[in-house]
């Protein structure tokens, strides 16, 4: 895989996280995230892992398609988990955004770990294409 493919795939993933986490998002998804195994916090992960499949599709790797698959379905459960988990520590510590700055922190943490998760893929990516 050369350097343009992994830096249009990164840069691609952090643009579908801006649209699929703060421009589709709405509010039946976000305020229901902290309930484990409620539609909306489901419907939100399964948004993302469909727009990573349809990326990972179109850049027409030589793999199969129930890796590529495996991989945004992966991407699900730790999205999934990782909203999960946020909302269930910013709730039990009562953080919100504009009374407790340990808010932020925390939704940088967040934003954090789905950017690496980003990285991990490519880098997945990297190990099963041969360059």
């Amino acid at each position: 895989m050369t350097n343009q493919i992994i830096l249009s795939l990164i840069t691609i993933f952090c643009i579908k996280h801006f649209v699929v986490d703060f421009l589709l998002q709405n509010k039946w998804q976000y305020s229901n995230k902290h309930i484990l195994g409620h539609p909306g916090g489901y419907f939100h992960a399964w948004l993302h892992a469909f727009v990573t499949f349809g990326i990972l599709l179109s850049f027409s790797f030589p793999l199969n398609t129930l890796i590529l698959f495996r991989i945004a379905f992966i991407e699900l459960l730790i999205h999934y988990f990782v909203d999960w988990a946020k909302m269930n520590i910013s709730m039990h510590y009562q953080w919100k955004a504009n009374t407790h700055p340990q808010f932020w922190f925390l939704l940088g943490f967040d934003q954090l770990l789905h950017y690496l998760t980003y990285v991990g893929i490519v880098y997945y990516l990297t190990t099963l294409i041969v360059q």
